[in-house]
């Protein structure tokens, strides 16, 4: 079991070790940086949306013959839209942290706004490790790691873009790092509860696959690209994309 704990504590080092960057840089991250890390993660969760997720939904769903699309783009759908309504949420957290007067307060907003973010990210993991663990979708541990491993590094970019605000705003390095740090300690453990529950979900296995499939595309589509594109004509981001999509491609191949 300790590729499992491994597996579900991957994605909370990448947010930890992004986090830990304000140590090493100042009090912004470089325009370029920000392209090119954005640019890799998107390439890194659109490869193993399709390799990880969506493909092995397929593969489950044979008895269905040539309908077996159905369960995937059910559960695709229902990710993106999922990721929708959070969308909302979020906003409206951030405004109500806008109106109060402490900063502790809006510090504490901003962090719960990016953890109910991470929810889904965690639940993904846990619906892979579960799929691998009851044998029911032809998921090994190598294919299981490497897609935890994509999530990880999807998070570190991100963990740097909870901490450098932060401290750009007046809090120091120490508790900077532990607010972005904090964003991403809700992912194991949702990760942790959905392979608890592995029991009830195998039977929906096709479509818990495909909805992460789903939500992580909408963060990439809604998020990571229109950041790694941005308004200058330069190709890093795309670069970097296409780069992030032939590693994990090729990762998840050759170990899964």
């Amino acid at each position: 079991m300790n590729h499992v704990f491994w597996g579900l504590m991957v994605p909370f080092i990448g947010t930890a070790l992004g986090s830990g960057v304000v140590f090493f840089m100042r009090r912004s991250l470089s325009t370029a940086l920000t392209k090119a890390l954005n640019g890799f993660a998107a390439g890194v969760m659109t490869a193993a949306s399709v390799w990880s997720l969506i493909i092995p939904a397929t593969e489950q769903s044979e008895q269905l013959g040539r309908l077996r699309f159905i369960p995937p783009v059910i559960g695709f759908w229902l990710g993106a839209l999922f990721l929708i309504l959070l969308e909302r949420l979020i906003p409206r957290l951030c405004r109500k942290a806008a109106h109060t007067g402490s900063r502790e307060k809006r510090t504490l907003m901003m962090i719960l706004a990016v953890t109910l973010h991470n929810i889904p990210e965690g639940m993904a993991v846990g619906v892979v490790y579960a799929g691998f663990l009851t044998g029911s979708s032809g998921i090994t541990a190598g294919g299981a790691f490497v897609f935890a491993l994509g999530i990880a590094i999807q998070n570190f970019p991100e963990g740097a873009i909870i901490s450098m605000p932060l401290h750009a705003g007046g809090h120091n390095k120490p508790k900077a790092l532990i607010s972005g740090v904090l964003s991403g300690a809700v992912e194991p453990l949702f990760g942790a509860l959905t392979i608890l529950f592995a029991g009830l979900v195998i039977p929906a296995m096709p479509y818990l696959l495909s909805f992460a499939a789903g939500a992580m595309i909408y963060v990439v589509a809604e998020e990571l690209l229109p950041d790694a594109a941005g308004n200058a004509r330069s190709h890093i981001g795309v670069l970097l994309f296409a780069f992030g999509f032939t590693v994990m491609m090729a990762l998840d191949v050759a170990l899964g």
